[in-house]
């Protein structure tokens, strides 16, 4: 299951993916991963949370990111979730290719509930993107 969370810059999205990691770990009976740029929430998730930084994978496009995601998955079963914050800055600003990895991300994921914030109004992204706002 995929969740969206939607804004424009300054709108609160990674306090809202904050807090929803704190749940999620707080309830957790398997491992949660959190994928961002730059390693800014280090000090604000809980040490349970493996926290990882795109840019020390070399996950700078949304292809590398679904490859990423695949291998995390393939070499951990115990995963229950994955945040991924900020998307935008990991795969760059081609909608209809954020819109076709999210496709592919939610047949690899079913099982896995992933969250991703998007520093974009709603009414900006493609309908494939907007399937996935809840």
């Amino acid at each position: 299951m995929i969740t969206i969370i939607t804004g424009k810059k300054g709108t609160g999205k990674t306090k809202v993916l904050i807090d929803a990691i704190k749940d999620s770990a707080a309830k957790a009976t398997g491992n949660i991963v959190c994928i961002e740029r730059g390693m800014k929430l280090t000090y604000d998730i809980p040490h349970s949370v493996r926290l990882a930084d795109a840019e020390e994978y070399g996950v700078n496009s949304f292809d590398a990111l679904y490859g990423f995601i695949a291998g995390l998955l393939a070499g951990n079963y115990d995963i229950q979730e994955i945040f991924v914050d900020g998307i935008l800055k990991i795969g760059g600003r081609d909608y209809e290719a954020l819109g076709a990895m999210l496709e592919k991300v939610a047949m690899l994921t079913k099982d896995v509930k992933m969250t991703f914030t998007i520093s974009a109004d709603a009414d900006e992204l493609p309908a494939k993107v907007r399937a996935f706002i809840k």
